[in-house]
């Protein structure tokens, strides 16, 4: 290719063609190409929004879930193998406890069900537990579930 003052002159396949150039700049019908593809970027990236909303709400409550699922394995498993306690095996649902923790909701707070049920495991020993605890929300009416093995344990006075 080579430029000779307004002309370009292109060697395809041993033939010579010339072509009128004008290097000064880009044209109005670029420009116009240039800004309808830049706003079908911009437009295609803001159809994604409401569902990466969505997904985000989704992620907070799964995570505000699994907080108070491991919390309340974890009260109950202190319960347990207090050796002190006695323990009887049955089903507990609480409504509306708040993530914080505090007796009132707190600014943010979601709500959520939690149910806790203790059964013997006697495959596993004597003084052996199942705890089950299920946390379910409005728009998982499921939930998520997690169970753990606890045994007494007589030196955890």
């Amino acid at each position: 290719m080579k430029n000779q003052g307004r002309f370009v002159f292109l060697r395809v396949i041993g033939k010579t063609c010339s072509l009128k150039g004008n290097s000064k700049g880009i044209s109005l019908v670029e420009a116009l190409i240039a800004l309808f593809l830049l706003s079908f970027g911009v437009l295609s990236l803001l159809t994604l929004q409401p569902s990466a909303w969505m997904l985000s709400g989704k992620s907070d409550y799964l995570t505000r879930a699994a907080g108070l699922m491991q919390r309340q394995l974890q009260a109950s498993e202190a319960y347990i193998m207090n050796p002190g306690t006695v323990v009887s095996p049955g089903t507990i649902t609480v409504t509306n406890v708040p993530v914080s923790g505090e007796a009132t909701p707190q600014l943010g707070d979601a709500a959520f069900t939690v149910t806790t049920t203790t059964a013997t495991a006697p495959d596993v020993g004597a003084n052996a537990w199942r705890v089950s605890v299920t946390v379910s929300w409005p728009r998982r009416p499921s939930g998520i579930s997690a169970a753990l093995i606890v045994a007494k344990q007589e030196y955890f006075r």
